[in-house]
């Protein structure tokens, strides 16, 4: 356009001001947005063409003067974004043998659009770009948690049982092999299988759960390999927890529960690290790390014809067995000690405590659903309980009432030691009965017996179920 200087300003609207981005004598310069052409052009949104500067009553001089420079003619055209609004102004500055012409306006129009894409992709990039790296920031923060909440560090205990646990964690943090989870139900299984996922060399990869006795059975191949779309009508393509958790870990929770045909599929893919999606035929490589879990015993159901001997001794690399609660009665105190600080902090609400004939009550019951039913007591106590200070008299009553039946005050009549450890042994049983809903099983193993053992014990006092 033949003109002497041309700058592009953008709009500053809180501040109500034009600042330069780009000039051609390289000067940076703000300027009221109310005042001066170009001033005029964002206000109005329209191209402004002054042949004469000083003589038009929109010049400031003042801007003249700050830039020390004479302006004879101006031409400015407002810059917008896709949204039609007022973002900047391009101006250009005395043409030269003469005022802006027509054409000079529609190649400043041309330019001005142009110039309004460039900066409007800048912005939408710098905010991409910011908008990244607070995301980048915020999962490192929320991944270093994650990490922290599932420590070695957070498995509550000072029993050996649960140190020995922790102490195999730790040894196999380094290695990527399978793993087997034994115990009963409300161990934190699950806990433990983070703990070793968040421990390894996977920890920055995905951790992927799948519950196999909440599938039913025609829903369990497709939710473990996915399914391709048109397999049958209205089902859509859908990747399978195998392809979700590749490179990191999949937790298989309950994995006694899966059919045969499901369990050769899955010894398979162990096998082959390959998978087939249900309808597919493509080949997909898969590199997965499997932690599974039951609490069953396998070697039963292998016997039994329920479970692949093959697939049980590929999953038992590394058996871990989480003990049952009764098992570590020493560790109840600081688990519910624990729990209760947890959920006093998470609900808000002031720390409380337990006394110690709570604890004494806790360390007595038997249990039966572990250390989830104890963490709910204790939520159950957090939101109930009004008092700082939370007493036997707050338990749930088949707590409360969990006692260890008392010694016998005296010998029976004529009686003698044999008698006595006759009947403080049948109370023992019947007790241990009573804790586990007469289940003979979860009863032996509160008494440290066999189940056989436990029979020939209820034989001899002639105690049943219904006694």
């Amino acid at each position: 356009m033949s003109a002497e200087r041309a700058t592009t300003f953008l709009l500053d609207r809180e501040r109500c001001e034009l600042w330069s981005q780009v000039t051609l004598d390289g000067e940076s310069i703000r300027l009221d947005a109310r005042l001066g052409i170009a001033g005029a052009a964002a206000m109005s949104g329209q191209t402004v063409n002054v042949p004469v500067a000083q003589q038009d009553s929109r010049f400031h001089q003042a801007i003249d003067a700050r830039t020390q420079f004479c302006t004879r003619s101006a031409l400015a055209v407002p810059l917008r974004d896709p949204a039609g609004d007022v973002i900047g102004v391009l101006e250009a500055l005395n043409k030269t043998g003469g005022p802006f012409t027509e054409g000079d306006e529609q190649i400043a129009q041309a330019l001005s659009a142009q110039a309004a894409l460039a900066v409007n992709t800048a912005h939408l990039l710098q905010n991409l770009t910011q908008e990244r790296e607070r995301l980048q920031k915020e999962n490192v923060q929320l991944r270093r948690e994650v990490e922290e909440r599932f420590s070695t560090r957070n498995i509550v205990g000072t029993s050996h049982k649960v140190q020995a646990l922790v102490r195999l964690i730790d040894q196999i943090r380094d290695s990527s092999v399978d793993v087997l989870i034994t115990g009963e139900s409300g161990t934190g299984k699950e806990m433990i299988a983070k703990a070793i996922h968040y421990n390894s060399p996977r920890a920055q990869r995905p951790f992927v759960a799948l519950n196999c006795a909440a599938l039913p059975e025609n829903l369990k191949e497709s939710e473990l390999f996915g399914i391709e779309k048109g397999v049958a009508t209205g089902v859509d393509r859908r990747v399978g927890k195998f392809e979700q958790a590749h490179e990191g870990t999949l937790f298989l929770d309950e994995i006694g529960d899966l059919s045969l045909t499901a369990q050769a599929k899955i010894l398979r893919a162990l096998q082959e690290r390959v998978i087939e999606r249900v309808g597919g035929r493509t080949p997909i490589p898969v590199d997965v790390r499997i932690v599974a879990a039951t609490h069953i015993n396998l070697e039963d159901a292998i016997s039994q014809g329920k479970f692949r001997e093959d697939l049980y001794y590929r999953l038992k690399v590394i058996q871990i067995q989480t003990p049952a609660l009764r098992e570590i009665r020493e560790d109840i105190p600081h688990l519910a000690s624990h729990f209760l600080e947890k959920y006093c902090r998470e609900t808000g609400k002031e720390p409380k405590r337990l006394t110690p004939a709570a604890l004494r009550r806790f360390e007595d019951y038997a249990w039966p659903g572990n250390t989830r039913q104890l963490e709910n007591e204790i939520k159950r106590l957090v939101a109930s309980s009004r008092r700082l200070v939370i007493g036997e008299e707050d338990l749930a009553e088949n707590i409360r009432g969990s006692g260890r039946p008392p010694l016998p005050s005296a010998m029976p009549e004529g009686g003698s030691l044999k008698d006595v450890v006759a009947e403080l042994e049948a109370r023992l049983i019947r007790d241990a009965l009573r804790q586990n809903g007469n289940n003979q099983v979860k009863a032996a193993k509160t008494l440290g017996l066999s189940r056989q053992g436990l029979i020939k014990k209820m034989k001899r006092y002639k105690i049943t179920a219904a006694s």
